[in-house]
């Protein structure tokens, strides 16, 4: 067996252990409430708006924000359409069914959570530029991802590799418009 194989067995040992565990919790309805509420913003919507906000309050930097937030979020975009399909992943809510939680997924493949990608692409290349904004929307970006987790979308390394990759593109971004 090679090390590779090892190390993927054992990430998704634990990730499945911690989907058991995740899809028979009965969260409270505060819980329930607030993490639809963020994967539903992390639908798009947010994202919108903040553009919005950014052009309407953004001041004479705001074209170079919003600028450095599209190309992140659509690098990010690209970037995990492409992974999905080459990973084939299955989700989790398509392995075990949740006990609460009944939305549906917006494709059939888990890796890598593109909600992450995009809510983490979005926050730093924005926030770098809004400090500002940046614990707002690092706030709103962990909610993202941890509702993905909990509504049965991914497994905790399908969010973990999306935050790392949308957080990455964000600052690449960032850097690229900077100049």
């Amino acid at each position: 067996m090679t090390a590779t194989r090892v190390v993927l067995g054992y990430i998704q040992a634990r990730d499945h252990r911690l989907m058991r565990r995740v899809h028979r919790w009965r969260a409270p309805r505060w819980i329930r409430r607030w993490m639809i509420v963020a994967t539903r913003l992390g639908d798009g919507w947010v994202w919108y708006a903040l553009a919005l906000g950014v052009f309407l309050f953004g001041g004479s930097g705001r074209f170079v924000t919003l600028g450095a937030g599209q190309s992140a979020a659509a690098a990010g975009i690209l970037i995990f359409k492409l992974l999905k399909k080459a990973s084939g992943r299955r989700r989790p809510c398509t392995l075990e069914p949740h006990c609460w939680a009944h939305i549906l997924p917006p494709d059939q493949f888990s890796f890598p959570s593109g909600h992450s990608i995009t809510a983490f692409a979005v926050t730093v290349s924005v926030g770098l530029f809004d400090p500002e904004l940046l614990p707002f929307l690092l706030f709103l970006a962990a909610s993202i991802a941890a509702s993905r987790i909990i509504l049965g979308m991914h497994f905790l390394s399908d969010v973990l590799v999306g935050s790392l990759i949308g957080a990455g593109l964000g600052y690449a971004s960032f850097l690229v418009f900077s100049l």
